[in-house]
């Protein structure tokens, strides 16, 4: 049976102005919580650059959370293995 770690990618999306703030923040298996904003400026280049250190993608979800539409949260979230059990004997 194999086990698994769980992480998180957040991307919010909040309107200053006429300008859109785009952040993205890492929640690790651990409990971390990490602003990778700097690593990459779109979700894809993340996901590719998480995928490269093993990390699965399993869902995804959007919320607009506010009536006006000026913030948009995405949440993806990943799995990556820890380790593999054998069987019960």
């Amino acid at each position: 049976m194999m086990t698994w770690e769980y992480a998180l990618l957040v991307r919010r999306r909040e309107a200053e102005g006429q300008r859109w703030r785009l952040s993205f923040f890492w929640y690790g298996p651990d409990g971390s919580r990490e602003d990778v904003s700097a690593y990459a400026d779109t979700a894809i280049a993340l996901l590719n650059r998480f995928g490269a250190q093993g990390w699965e993608l399993v869902s995804a979800a959007e919320d607009v959370n506010n009536l006006e539409g000026t913030t948009e949260v995405h949440r993806y979230h990943l799995k990556r293995p820890i380790r593999e059990i054998g069987p019960r004997r």
